[in-house]
C-alpha cells in the first residue's frame, strides 16, 4: 500500500455454525463470530421449546410435584422428585432420616452411575479418542463401550429396584417411598454392583490417560457440602469464593436472565457473575468427603482439587461412578428395613425449598403452598440452566486460543467444549449448531 493511502478493505468476517450438536440431550445451536482475528460474540442458541413446567404446576397438590417434575428428564427423573419432595417437606415442617434417608442416597446413587456412564462412555469418549460416535468407537474399542453399556445397566437396575421403573420411578413420594425394598432385594444387587465398582476403578485409570487441552479458566464452582459425606441430598451451597448459605438463601444470592439467543435462562451469582456446578464442583470442593476408594483412585490418575480444566470433568464423572458404587454397596450393607415407608406430610400455607445433587450439578426448587398444599408458585433452576452463561464465556475464550484450527477442526472442539459440562437441553428449557462468523 502506497504512503499517505488508506486501507478501505473489510475486516474478513467468518461464522462458525453447528446446526445440531450431537451426543446431548435436547436441541440448540452455537453462534461464534469472528472479526479481525478477534471473537466479537459467542452465542448458545438454545432452541427448544419452553417446558412450562413451572407454570402447570401451579394449582396441583404438593404431593403431585415428585411425579409431574420426574417428567422433565428421562435420564435424571430422581433428582427432580428428590429436589421436589425435599422443598414440600421443607415447607411443611417434615425432615426425612434414618432409613429413608438411606434410600434416597441408594436411589440417587443408581442415578449418578447411569447417567454418569451414559456420558463418559457414549457421549464424551468418542470426543477424546477421535470418533463421530459411540457405535464408530466401538468398532475399535468394543470391551470399554461394552463395559459402559454395562455399568449404565446397573444404574438402571438399582433404579428400578427402589423405583419401581428405570425411567421416571413411580415409588417415590412426598414423604418417603410408597414401598420400601426388602434388605434381601437390595442384597441381590451386592455382586453386580462390587462388578461395576472394579469397572469404574479401571475407567478412571482409562479416562485419565486421554490427551486433554491447555485449558484452565479462572472458576467460581459451586455445590453442596454436607458435614458428614459427599452431598448429595441436602447440605450448604458453597463456593471456592467463600459462598456458603443455607439452601433457603439461594434466591438472594443468585439470579436467572433472559437473553433473546435463548429459550434458557442464565444463572449468574448477584454482583460476582458467571458459576460452574456438576462433578468437577463437587469434585473440588468435596474431595475430603469421598470415599477412601475414590480419593486413592483420584489420586493414583493424578487428578486432584482444585482442577479447573473442563475438559477433564470426563475423569471427575468417573470418580463419582466409583463413589455411587461404593456407597451403594455401604448403604445396602447398613440398610435396616423402615417400619413405614413414608412419613405423613401434613400440608400448611409456606414456601419450601429443596436443592440436591443431579448428576449435572445442583439443582433447586421453590415451592409456595397454601394451607390445604394447593402449588401456588413454583420455580425450578436445573444445572444446564446455570451452566449456560459459563459455557458462553468458556467458548468464547476456547475458541479465540484455536482460531489458527481449520474450520472442521475448531468446530469439533466447540462442540466437545459444550460437551464437557453434558448439558440436558430439555431441562434447561423453562442445544448444537456451530456457527462460526469472521471478519
Amino acid at each position: 500500500m502506497s504512503k499517505g493511502k488508506r486501507d478501505n478493505r473489510k475486516p474478513q468476517v467468518k461464522r462458525i455454525r453447528v446446526d445440531a450438536l450431537a451426543r446431548v440431550e435436547g436441541e440448540g445451536a452455537l453462534d461464534v463470530r469472528v472479526k479481525g482475528g478477534r471473537v466479537e460474540d459467542v452465542r448458545l442458541r438454545i432452541y427448544e421449546p419452553p417446558r412450562f413446567f413451572e407454570a402447570f404446576l401451579r394449582g396441583r397438590s404438593f404431593l403431585e410435584a415428585p411425579d409431574i417434575t420426574a417428567r422433565i428428564c428421562g435420564i435424571c427423573p430422581v433428582a427432580y422428585q428428590m429436589s421436589a419432595a425435599t422443598a414440600m417437606e421443607d415447607a411443611c415442617g417434615v425432615n426425612v432420616e434414618g432409613p429413608l434417608r438411606a434410600l434416597r442416597r441408594l436411589i440417587y446413587c443408581g442415578e449418578w452411575i447411569e447417567s454418569h456412564a451414559l456420558h463418559v462412555f457414549l457421549l464424551h469418549a468418542p470426543d477424546f479418542l477421535g470418533y463421530q460416535s459411540a457405535i464408530e468407537m466401538a468398532r475399535d474399542h468394543p470391551d470399554w463401550v461394552q463395559k459402559g453399556l454395562q455399568l449404565k445397566k446397573v444404574g438402571n437396575e438399582l433404579l428400578a429396584l427402589i423405583g419401581g421403573r428405570e425411567i421416571h420411578p413411580i415409588n417415590p413420594r412426598v414423604g418417603g417411598f410408597y414401598r420400601a425394598p426388602t434388605r434381601q432385594e437390595l442384597l441381590s444387587m451386592k455382586e453386580k454392583l462390587e462388578w461395576a465398582r472394579e469397572a469404574a476403578y479401571e475407567t478412571v485409570r482409562w479416562v485419565a490417560g486421554f490427551e486433554f487441552p491447555d485449558f484452565e479458566p479462572d472458576y467460581e464452582f459451586v455445590a453442596l457440602r454436607h458435614p458428614e459425606e459427599y452431598a448429595i441430598l441436602d447440605g450448604r451451597l458453597v463456593s471456592n469464593r467463600g459462598l456458603d448459605i443455607a439452601i433457603r438463601e439461594y434466591d438472594a444470592h443468585f439470579e436467572e436472565e433472559q437473553v433473546p439467543h435463548s429459550n434458557a435462562l442464565h444463572s449468574r451469582i448477584k454482583g460476582r457473575g458467571t458459576y460452574f456446578v456438576g462433578p468437577l464442583a463437587r469434585f473440588n470442593l468435596n474431595f475430603d468427603k469421598l470415599s477412601p476408594l475414590a480419593r486413592q483412585a483420584a489420586k493414583d490418575a493424578n487428578f486432584l482439587p482444585e482442577c479447573r480444566n473442563p475438559f477433564q470433568s470426563i475423569i471427575a464423572r468417573a470418580v463419582e461412578i466409583l463413589y455411587a458404587c461404593d456407597e451403594a454397596l455401604r448403604l445396602i450393607d447398613d440398610y435396616e428395613e423402615p417400619e413405614r415407608p413414608f412419613l405423613d406430610v401434613e400440608p400448611r400455607a409456606a414456601t419450601g425449598y429443596g436443592c440436591t445433587e443431579a448428576p449435572r450439578g445442583i439443582l433447586y426448587h421453590r415451592y409456595t403452598l397454601d394451607a390445604d398444599g394447593t402449588i401456588l408458585d413454583a420455580k425450578i433452576v436445573p444445572p444446564t440452566s446455570q451452566n449456560q452463561a459459563q459455557i458462553e464465556r468458556d467458548l468464547r475464550e476456547f475458541v479465540a486460543r484455536y482460531l489458527q484450527l481449520p474450520e472442521e477442526e475448531l468446530q469439533w472442539k466447540c462442540e466437545q467444549a459444550v460437551r464437557n459440562y453434558d448439558p440436558c437441553i430439555s431441562c434447561a428449557t423453562h442445544f448444537l449448531k456451530l456457527h462460526l462468523e469472521r471478519g
